[in-house]
């Protein structure tokens, strides 16, 4: 098996997970999200280097992987491929730890959401540039 990965296209994914969360965090959820997840403006003031910079790792490592599994499918196999991890696996995922630890189902739509149209994204962006 051969896996081709095209860096550009990972890093250009990556990206778009950090314009998705901007928008999601900022312009669309950002006091309900705030409230619901528990975080003080100062708590969001801390650590926010690190946060950045170890979110966009861990996109990267998204990307890599949702493109290794996407290969040469093209732009609307990617997107339909990213639409099927972020709702199949990390959206449900979340689903279970939020069941298991009582949070709210506001908190669960904003943060599945998220990942659903984040790992769409990635998708058809990685699909349209492998």
């Amino acid at each position: 098996m051969d896996i081709n990965i095209n860096w550009l296209a990972v890093f250009q994914a990556a990206l778009a997970s950090f314009i998705v969360g901007g928008l999601w965090c900022s312009v669309l959820f950002a006091k309900v999200w705030q409230r619901e997840a528990g975080l003080t403006d100062d708590q969001l003031k801390r650590g926010t280097a690190q946060v950045f910079v170890g979110s966009f790792l861990l996109a990267v490592v998204m990307a890599v992987v949702l493109a290794a599994f996407i290969g040469s499918g093209g732009a609307v196999f990617g997107a339909l491929a990213g639409l099927a991890a972020g709702a199949a696996w990390v959206a449900a995922a979340l689903g279970v730890n939020y069941l298991f630890e009582r949070r709210s189902l506001t908190l669960f739509a904003i943060n599945a959401s998220y990942n659903i149209v984040t790992f769409s994204a990635m998708g058809a962006i990685i699909g349209a540039l492998q």
